[in-house]
């Protein structure tokens, strides 16, 4: 019996996680690396955590009453965790329990002072590291000491921060259970961490040694500051050598303490290069064994390292797997789009077979590799400048990486001799109907699809998809279609840097696009002010409203006095715009069409905050503000020299972007309007999946790429633990930030701004809109938790179309995310808001309800006191 309750170290591996724990699992395996010293030990396996909680039924009602605790109530928690701690640590070890341990602990030597370690199963793992969550115990002396430690080990499973740490990772209390791990303790020289890839730029290339003297602990508790070593490639490329004035060392009687260093040895390197260098070539062995990055403590005994722990270091974020030895540079997809978050792996594949070009994914987002157009100078000084147009931060990032002028190989541009260069676009003609055509066009190309699709099922449904996608892309390629949006970006740039140079006028483009026609997402956003113009005179709806948590309320409408009216309202909005929703990129978030109450607080905000007729009366005064705008430009550029000439050329210019720059919304609006039919037919699939006992529920779908979906169906199996392993990794990729650029060597870059014209304590970001605004910040990071009032600023971390809504009952805007022509820049500048976007960190440094002000033409915030 003795032998499920105790195993020795070395006679495990990473596969028996569930019995010996991460930590147990992750030693067992370092012991078994040739050249890799662990010190000798043994686990008290999961096994005899389970036969102890047996005896204290109590804990399961603890643990169930735990679930249903609300996360947010700290008081609780800790109350219930420190019960369940208590009845742990009284529970009677059974004496064949004691007597494995007793023996185990007889093997490792007569009176040897041991390491007792906690090892949960939800530990060390590739998505969530739980590094420090549960206890360790260092220098115990004795059986009975041991097995007290033991106790204490299990019962720390449930310290508040533990239970805390699972609760906001998704991780069920009851599924975890706990090992312990025994080993005989090692008194080093010097301990620390090593880090095989940098733990702050993420560069896969550089090893980090943190190193100080006596043991470890001196470092985790932040009791020293470290001597830091780099290393790349076999050299010591930097140290810091710190003055480390404290140690903890082990009592001879048990125990550890605090001691001061001698003066003299403070400054003394804890670690010389030679052992610097050779830890890191034990690390990179290790790396390799585990096959990824790791995050391990080792300690230096006699000039000999013993490695007491490694883990996965889970906040790199992942680098594309290209298969080569190249170097590559890659440009986040998500920034462009206004949707940094994690995607499914369904709503990955289905962009990937739609888009115009061809990128990788890392770590739930999409990248394109622009490193063969940074190799050539030409092709480089055109990515340079589009990127620099639109977001400055990531062509500052990308200078980054060209400043080591050995990442990215140079090459010629492409001589006369090779391929004939594409011939320059004619200059279009600023014609309406060109825009009008265009609308027309890829309508009749979403109704046609929706006219296919509904006799298409099965395998059938996923070959009918695959020609869809062509037309997808041939819809979005129309080269009339791109030379409209290049001729209204254009024509806006043309614009801001004539009239700054000739008027000495910042971002006057900004006020001449106000109310500019055809902008459907800025018309999405009016809309729904005469949704509430419809609500409004309806007291019993606007009640009913106030009290909608979720769900399809809309029938209920029905039964209220103007409910008809209301429900039919709020349908037509849906009919036209309910294909939208945050992060609608990815095709597996839900719809305002499948979850309409998202609209509902939108909808109260503007009952409440506008009176009837607020639509029209908007998109009338930001058209004549506009008109106002031009005649001004115009006479005050007859003024100048040659002034006929500059008025006539700007006059132009001004019909060019208010001809074209609404249409530079509609694409996106094509697109989601075919993944809303795209979706409604998967989903269909999906439920005869269920239906079919294949899948056990409709989202399982959702983890699949399109063409595991498509073998799903035509096969009728579905592999869950598949399914399991990418709701995991989905869950971890949500907690990573996606850099504006990632090197091949794994290094991560968001950019700097370079300018020094705005105040010291200003919030950095890039002006998309002009003017200047004062007032109450709103940090929103759900747009179902509006709660806004007149002349409030809205904070968020980024804005797709789907968020315009929101900006008919705003003041101001500040982003984390965008660039010139993203989405809520060009709504901003429709609406005639002061926004600043691109701003580092907004949504942390920015308190809710804290008043600020918004430069939104010079490009940054204030944070009023």
């Amino acid at each position: 019996m003795s032998e499920q309750y105790v195993v020795d170290l070395r006679d495990v591996d990473e596969s028996q996680a569930a019995v010996v724990g991460g930590k147990g699992a992750h030693l067992g395996a370092l012991s078994r690396i040739e050249g890799i010293r662990v010190p000798d030990g043994f686990c008290v396996t999961t096994d005899a955590f389970r036969r102890v909680m047996a005896q204290a039924p109590s804990v399961e009602d603890r643990l169930e009453e735990l679930a249903r605790t609300n996360p947010d109530d700290q008081e609780t928690v800790r109350t219930l965790s420190a019960e369940i701690r208590r009845i742990i640590e009284d529970i009677a070890l059974p004496d064949d329990l004691v007597a494995a341990i007793t023996g185990a602990l007889a093997r490792l030597g007569e009176g040897a002072a041991c390491a007792v370690r906690s090892s949960a199963t939800a530990e060390d793992l590739p998505t969530a590291s739980f590094a420090g969550q549960q206890d360790t115990y260092l220098n115990v002396m004795g059986p009975t000491e041991i097995l007290r430690h033991i106790s204490r080990c299990w019962a720390s499973l449930f310290t508040e921060r533990a239970v805390t740490y699972r609760r906001r990772n998704g991780i069920d209390h009851r599924t975890v259970h706990m090992a312990v791990v025994v080993q005989r303790m090692v008194f080093p020289d010097a301990a620390g961490i090593l880090f095989t890839a940098d733990p702050v730029t993420g560069n896969r290339t550089v090893a980090t040694v943190d190193a100080g003297f006596g043991l470890g602990e001196a470092l985790v508790s932040g009791l020293v500051n470290p001597d830091v070593f780099k290393v790349r490639d076999g050299e010591v490329v930097a140290r810091t050598i710190s003055a480390k004035r404290r140690a903890v060392h082990a009592l001879p009687t048990g125990g550890t303490r605090e001691v001061a260093i001698e003066p003299g040895q403070q400054e003394h390197p804890a670690l010389t290069d030679e052992q610097a260098l050779r830890l890191v070539r034990l690390g990179r062995r290790i790396e390799a064994h585990f096959g990824r990055p790791q995050d391990i403590e080792w300690c230096l005994v006699d000039d000999d390292f013993r490695i007491v722990q490694s883990r996965p270091i889970t906040t790199l974020f992942p680098v594309p797997a290209i298969g080569d030895d190249e170097n590559h540079v890659y440009v986040s997809v998500g920034h462009q789009q206004m949707m940094t978050d994690a995607m499914r792996p369904l709503g990955l594949s289905v962009w990937l077979l739609t888009a115009m070009a061809p990128m990788h994914e890392a770590g739930g987002r999409l990248f394109v590799d622009v490193t063969a157009r940074l190799a050539a100078p030409g092709s480089r000084a055109a990515l340079l400048e589009l990127v620099g147009r639109g977001d400055p931060l990531v062509r500052d990032a990308l200078e980054t990486v060209l400043e080591r002028e050995d990442f990215v190989p140079s090459r010629p541009d492409v001589t006369p001799g090779g391929p004939p260069a594409a011939a320059a676009a004619a200059p279009i003609e600023t014609d309406p109907a060109i825009v009008t055509e265009l609308i027309e066009r890829s309508e009749a190309s979403v109704a046609a699809l929706e006219r296919e699709i509904r006799t298409r099922s099965g395998p059938a449904l996923f070959d009918f998809l695959l020609d869809a996608f062509q037309e997808h892309k041939r819809v979005l390629g129309d080269p009339l279609s791109m030379q409209v949006i290049m001729a209204g970006m254009e024509a806006t740039w043309w614009l801001n840097d004539k009239l700054e140079e000739w008027l000495g006028e910042k971002n006057a483009a900004d006020t001449l696009t106000l109310s500019a026609p055809d902008n459907v997402t800025s018309e999405m956003g009016l809309a729904l002010l005469d949704v509430a113009d419809a609500i409004r005179p309806w007291p019993q709806v606007v009640a009913f409203l106030q009290g909608v948590q979720g769900g399809d309320f809309l029938d209920e409408l029905a039964g209220l006095p103007g409910g008809i009216q209301a429900r039919d309202a709020i349908t037509g909005y849906l009919h036209r715009y309910g294909m939208r929703c945050v992060g609608e990129i990815d095709i597996t978030r839900p719809r305002w069409s499948e979850r309409p109450a998202t609209l509902v607080p939108v909808i109260l905000d503007n009952v409440r905050n506008f009176g009837p007729g607020a639509a029209e009366r908007r998109f009338e005064q930001g058209r004549q503000t506009a008109w106002e705008k031009e005649q001004d430009v115009l006479a005050r550029l007859r003024a100048l020299p040659d002034g006929e000439r500059k008025a006539d050329e700007t006059k132009r210019m001004i019909d060019r972007v208010r001809t074209f720059i609404g249409y530079r919304e509609y694409p996106k609006y094509g697109i989601i309007s075919r993944y809303f039919v795209y979706k409604k037919a998967l989903l269909a699939e999906a439920e005869a999946l269920v239906a079919a006992g294949v899948a056990a529920e409709k989202e399982d779908v959702f983890y699949l790429t399109f063409q595991e979906f498509h073998e799903a169906v035509r096969s009728g199996r579905l592999d869950q633990r598949l399914v399991q392993e990418r709701r995991d990794a989905f869950r971890s990729y949500q907690a990573l930030t996606p850099p504006r650029v990632l090197t091949s060597d794994g290094e991560a870059l968001t950019g700097a701004y370079r300018r020094e014209d705005a105040p010291a304590d200003a919030l950095i970001g890039l002006a998309v809109s002009g003017g200047a605004v004062e007032g109450r910040a709103r940090v929103i990071l759900d747009m179902s938790e509006a709660d806004l009032e007149a002349g409030d600023i809205l904070v968020t971390a980024f804005t797709d179309p789907s968020w315009s809504p929101l900006f008919v009952g705003i003041a101001g805007l500040v982003t984390e995310v965008g660039g010139l022509m993203t989405h809520g820049a060009v709504i901003a500048r429709e609406y005639g808001l002061p926004a600043v976007v691109g701003v580092e960190g907004a949504t942390r440094r920015i308190r809710d309800g804290q008043r600020i002000r918004v430069h939104g033409t010079d490009g940054y915030v204030e944070i009023l006191s």
